[in-house]
């Protein structure tokens, strides 16, 4: 009676929530409501089961009662409660899981009807088959418990989301590492404006003393002309930045920047050729187109 108590009571909070709901103020959410009637189905069920257990349970205690009365043994009591079965022949055992009758037994089987000389015996679905067909509704009421009415697990789509979720991380987290795995001969060149913004600030706050702020030259050389001292490809580029050229001031940046600060300064370095920026310092070094 406690217990029934209790599933009364939540199904009497599930009763007046709507009311509650009206003047905004809930006390319990949606979900919350939803569980709490889940809640209840599943305990009335086993509450259900539970009584039919006791019941069972009565009959054998009032059947033993009467068999008593009547002057019945208690061994006799036992052998009538709890019969012996005979033991099955394992071609028994066969014949009943694939539900096929002996040959003896197969005029019995008949079917009345006949059609030009061929008669039909009446022969139930086999065993296996059927076991498979519960195992089928079983899994469906699973599957529909767990996916549709608790939301256990998710649905496919729900699921595809996660995985490219998770695959969008993974990918940010690779390229994030790949960019730094980057040297002067792997280095690619670039016109990816989000490359050379990022190129472009690391240019301001390192570069900017010698090199002026539009590459114009400076201490160090112009940068926007057809002039290079140390070869002009992009790999050229970034091995001077990273180790540096110190018989001509130019300091090593390699402990300073990563690998992808690096070259996007070098595709940003690149970018400024052919700028004509005013007041240029002269050329230096060898021409090349």
């Amino acid at each position: 009676m406690k217990y029934l108590r209790i599933i009364l009571s939540l199904f009497l909070i599930a009763a007046i929530q709507p009311a509650f709901a009206e003047d905004d103020h809930s006390l319990l959410t949606g979900t919350q409501q939803n569980y709490i009637g889940y809640g209840a189905i599943v305990a009335l069920m086993l509450l259900f089961i539970i009584a039919m257990l006791v019941i069972l349970r009565s009959i054998k205690v009032l059947t033993k009662i009467i068999l008593k009365s009547e002057g019945y043994s208690d061994e006799q009591i036992v052998s009538e409660l709890k019969p012996v079965k005979a033991k099955k022949s394992e071609n028994n055992v066969w014949l009943k899981l694939l539900s096929l009758k002996p040959l003896s037994q197969e005029k019995d089987l008949l079917i009345e009807h006949e059609y030009d000389g061929i008669q039909e015996l009446d022969n139930p679905a086999p065993a296996w088959f059927m076991y498979l067909f519960y195992a089928t509704i079983t899994f469906a009421v699973c599957y529909l418990l767990i996916y549709h009415v608790f939301n256990i697990a998710p649905l496919q789509y729900d699921e595809y989301k996660n995985e490219v979720a998770q695959a969008a991380v993974a990918n940010k987290a690779y390229l994030s590492k790949a960019g730094n795995m980057v040297d002067e001969n792997t280095v690619k060149l670039t016109r990816d404006p989000v490359v050379l913004a990022a190129g472009k600030t690391v240019f301001m706050a390192n570069c900017l003393a010698c090199h002026g702020a539009q590459g114009q030259g400076m201490i160090g050389p112009n940068l926007t002309d057809d002039y290079w001292l140390h070869g002009s490809k992009i790999g050229d580029l970034f091995k001077s930045i990273k180790y540096g050229v110190p018989a001509k001031a130019m300091p090593t940046w390699e402990k300073l920047l990563s690998p992808k600060q690096i070259s996007d300064v070098a595709n940003y370095v690149k970018s400024l050729h052919g700028t004509n920026p005013p007041n240029p310092k002269a050329p230096q070094g060898t021409k090349e187109l």
